[in-house]
Parts: C-alpha cells; sequence; structure tokens
C-alpha cells in the first residue's frame, strides 16, 4: 500500500492547485463500500484528510467486470484529477476512458501483456502503478525452489491466463518464462476451459521436466 501511495503522490496530486480546489480521486473497484481503510491512513500520513484536502469518488462494479467501462467513464466526466485503479480490468477500462487523466494500477500481474504500458522500465502514456512482475520473476522463484527440494526435476503449476489487448491468449509466454531447469526444459501446456474461459481466461497447467 506504501509503494502505491508513492506511485499516487508522483502524479497530480503533488501539483499546487488553485485557491478553494480540492483534488480529487476516482476509485474504481470491484467490491466494497469504499477505499480500504489503509488506503485512507495512508493518505493522512501524506498530510490528505477526505473530505478536508481531498476528495475521493468511489465506484464499485459489484464484481462484474463488465461494469468497468461505464465506472471508468463516469469517473472520467466527474473531472477526477487521478484514478487509482484496482486491479487489472478497472486499469483497462480506464485507460480506454481517457488518455490524459493519470492512472495508478493498485495491481497488475502483466501490464505489458494486457497492453497497459509499452514496458515495465518505461511504461509511456498515462498509467503507472504496480506490479507483481508474475512471470518475470517465476523463473526465479523456481530456481530457488530447486535449491531448496533436493532432487527436484519435474513441476507443474497452475496458471489462470487472460487473453491480452489484442484479444490473444498468451500461450508459449506464459509457459515459456518460467524455466527452473534452463533452455533445454520441455514445457507441456495444456488448457483446461470452464467458465472462467467465458470471461476471457482460462487454467492452464504448466508441466516442467
Amino acid at each position: 500500500m506504501s509503494a502505491l501511495l508513492v506511485a499516487l503522490a508522483s502524479v497530480r496530486l503533488v501539483q499546487p492547485q488553485l485557491p478553494g480546489k480540492i483534488p480529487w480521486i476516482g476509485y474504481p473497484a470491484d467490491a466494497g463500500s469504499g477505499p480500504s481503510p489503509s488506503f485512507i491512513q495512508g493518505l493522512g500520513d501524506l498530510g490528505y484528510v477526505e473530505g478536508k484536502n481531498i476528495g475521493i469518488v468511489f465506484r464499485t462494479s459489484e464484481s462484474r467486470s463488465e461494469r468497468y467501462p461505464d465506472l471508468a467513464a463516469e469517473v472520467v466526466r466527474l473531472k477526477v484529477d487521478v484514478i487509482v485503479a484496482d486491479g487489472t480490468n478497472a486499469a483497462l477500462a480506464a485507460k480506454k476512458a481517457t488518455s490524459s487523466v493519470p492512472i495508478v494500477m493498485a495491481s497488475s500481474t502483466d501490464p505489458v501483456g494486457t497492453g497497459l504500458v509499452a514496458s515495465v522500465a518505461r511504461p509511456g502514456g498515462n498509467v503507472t502503478g504496480l506490479t507483481t512482475l508474475t512471470e518475470e520473476l517465476g523463473g526465479k522463484q523456481l530456481e530457488l525452489l530447486k535449491e531448496i527440494v533436493a532432487g527436484l526435476n519435474r513441476v507443474a503449476i497452475s496458471i489462470r491466463v487472460i487473453h491480452n489487448a489484442r484479444n490473444e491468449v498468451r500461450n508459449e509466454e506464459g509457459c515459456g518464462a518460467i524455466n527452473p531447469c534452463g533452455s533445454g526444459a520441455g514445457c507441456c501446456c495444456g488448457h483446461s476451459r470452464g467458465a472462467a474461459a467465458e470471461e476471457g481466461s482460462a487454467d492452464r497447467i504448466c508441466v516442467r521436466n
């Protein structure tokens, strides 16, 4: 949460405001009745108090991802100064709704693959924020696992696969980014499609020898 607030403080909130005008945060989220208490506390640590010197427009999709485009359009229409996007779906909808309002991702496992940013090092555009870098760290995590577990030579990994911005599933990259045994290791990928596939995602099992 502290890293998110640092990213947030780096955008428009630090710019001078007109007398009597407070900055506004648009906050589309999956569920809840407001931003998390830790977020509010973090703003307080930076000197911001909701209703006094900062405002928050909170909207929830009620766990229905198809509502995000309308929520994003609404917060942009309300002329917020910055958007905090809680998750990849919220960030994608916000990016589609505006190219000028700064967007801070609260979390994203693959911002490059989903089209949120051009690259992690140079995101470009109006999107910044946090990522868990799942694919980039996967290989290193498995290297450490091999060091811990003696004789480990076969690993199965369950992955939730999401369509990227071009509506393509990143088949080989999803497994290829995770390589605990070096470039010569074999990889077997299989899809398990169920209800999740209807939402543009699927479960995949990657097996490494």
